[in-house]
């Protein structure tokens, strides 16, 4: 009686372990997320000054700055929602929309040398690196989170105490940053 007693008393602390364990994990990946959504949201927050700042140059490009507007408002609508796909794809689009804006600024002298616009870009360039670190430290406690639940023995119970693996931050397959840059050194 008294071995059962201790056995079921192990297991239960085990149990236990394992338990917290996981919602240590699982806290931890919705900090993460939430790190990417401040960055997202200062990213979103720089977007209209920059389109502002370079509107009355670039009036030749309209449909790229339409593109970029639009893509900020999906992206910003995506992430009211919650929804990780949706706010992926959305970011994904803007992440390409804006890409495009910035290759297009370089043929436009008087951007580059406007100040404004200089410190826009400067900090549209910090928060996408800022971004990136971010994704990385997300899909690192994703990883972690999504490993501890597969492994035995916790996978044995991850599932019956309302544990789920959690997505990555990945790029879409048709993404323009899975492309290879080009370089021309002819300049």
């Amino acid at each position: 009686m008294i071995p059962l007693a201790i056995v079921l008393l192990v297991l239960g602390g085990w149990l236990v372990l394992i338990f917290n364990g996981l919602i240590k994990l699982r806290n931890q990946v919705a900090n993460a997320f939430r790190q990417i959504d401040v960055q997202l949201k200062r990213r979103h927050d720089l977007i209209p000054n920059l389109i502002e700042s370079v509107r009355g140059e670039m009036k030749f490009e309209r449909e790229t700055l339409e593109r970029v507007v639009q893509a900020r408002a999906a992206a910003v609508s995506a992430g009211q929602g919650g929804n990780m796909n949706e706010v992926l794809a959305k970011e994904g689009m803007l992440t390409q929309a804006l890409g495009k804006l910035i290759a297009l600024s370089e043929n436009y002298p008087n951007l580059k040398a406007n100040e404004s616009v200089k410190t826009l870009m400067e900090e549209l360039t910090h928060t996408e690196n800022q971004l990136g670190f971010s994704r990385q430290f997300y899909n690192d406690v994703v990883t972690q989170f999504n490993t501890k639940q597969q492994v035995f023995p916790a996978n044995m119970f991850a599932a019956l105490l309302g544990f789920t693996s959690s997505a990555l931050w990945e790029l879409p397959a048709d993404s323009v940053e899975r492309e290879t840059p080009k370089v021309d050194l002819t300049v």
